[in-house]
């Protein structure tokens, strides 16, 4: 049972659980039709896609997993669990297994989900319709850009203590991440609220632990072996929504997205920051909609 409460009003979806490697893994599963995998990062859950999921559930079928550690999924120790690229790839693999998702996927990622998407999508392309990129990356570090110095100190002893200890990740995330818009009280507790303790806040140090940086970091190997594989959706639709005041997926990040996929539709926000879907939400999820309507 989750020991934290959102608004209803922001987040009113009914709560499913699969039993995904031996832990409760939340996901919202709204609406019929062809479906929409919403695949969210660090340090968000599937509260983030709350409105593109009203807007599209009328007429598809909206899922949205929040990653183990995340959301309203079990957030294990980690002698129960492996909180590495690998096993959320496989988490994912599993999860969409069970629910029957094997055709006409729209796929929606955001930050980690990038690369979590992504990693499981190279592999099912024949399952993938279209694409939905909201600042995210499923490469390694592109040349030129260097790691955030926030993030360098969130790998060391000192980050275990703000992050774990002080929820300094998700809350500077939620005061940040958003350049245009203020978050509305109920946002903001939304997206912070399943990390209200050191034990609960283990994935959003753990995400950030397992970023690959070079050749021998665990997540390396996958992340090099996606990247040469995005090649195979670019005859698919692909629309990207960037904010370009996100201090780590910046105009570096974008710029690789489209040599990799340059058929893509990209809509650029000067004012836009990481939380673009918060930044510029009344202008985005209407345009996500009319993309999967219309591709």
């Amino acid at each position: 049972m989750a020991d934290f409460s959102v608004d209803s009003k922001e987040y009113p979806f009914a709560n499913n659980y699969a039993t995904i490697n031996g832990h409760q893994m939340h996901y919202v599963d709204e609406g019929q039709g062809d479906p929409v995998v919403m695949v969210h990062g660090n340090p968000t859950w599937s509260f983030y896609y709350r409105n593109l999921i009203k807007a599209l559930r009328s007429n598809y079928r909206c899922i949205a997993p929040d990653h183990i550690g995340c959301g309203y999924s079990d957030k294990p120790d980690d002698d129960a669990y492996t909180y590495t690229l690998g096993q959320r790839i496989a988490d994912l693999e599993t999860l969409l297994d069970h629910l029957g998702v094997t055709e006409n996927v729209t796929l929606v990622v955001h930050d980690w989900g990038g690369m979590i998407g992504m990693g499981w999508a190279v592999k099912h392309v024949e399952r993938i319709k279209r694409l939905v990129i909201y600042n995210t990356a499923a490469f390694p570090l592109p040349s030129g850009k260097s790691f955030p110095a926030a993030l360098a100190l969130s790998r060391t002893p000192i980050g275990t203590v703000l992050i774990r200890g002080f929820n300094a990740f998700s809350d500077m995330a939620a005061r940040i991440g958003t350049k245009q818009t203020r978050l509305s009280y109920h946002a903001r507790h939304g997206l912070t609220a399943p990390y209200n303790s050191w034990k609960n806040r283990i994935a959003t140090l753990r995400f950030v632990q397992d970023i690959p940086l070079k050749e021998t970091d665990q997540a390396w190997s996958i992340v090099a072996e996606t990247e040469p594989k995005l090649a195979q959706f670019r005859s698919h639709p692909v629309l990207i929504c960037w904010g370009l005041k996100d201090f780590v997926f910046d105009r570096h990040f974008l710029a690789q997205w489209k040599r990799h996929l340059p058929q893509a539709a990209v809509h650029a926000y000067e004012n836009g920051g990481h939380y673009i879907l918060e930044d510029y939400s009344a202008e985005i999820v209407p345009m996500t909609v009319d993309f999967i309507n219309q591709s």
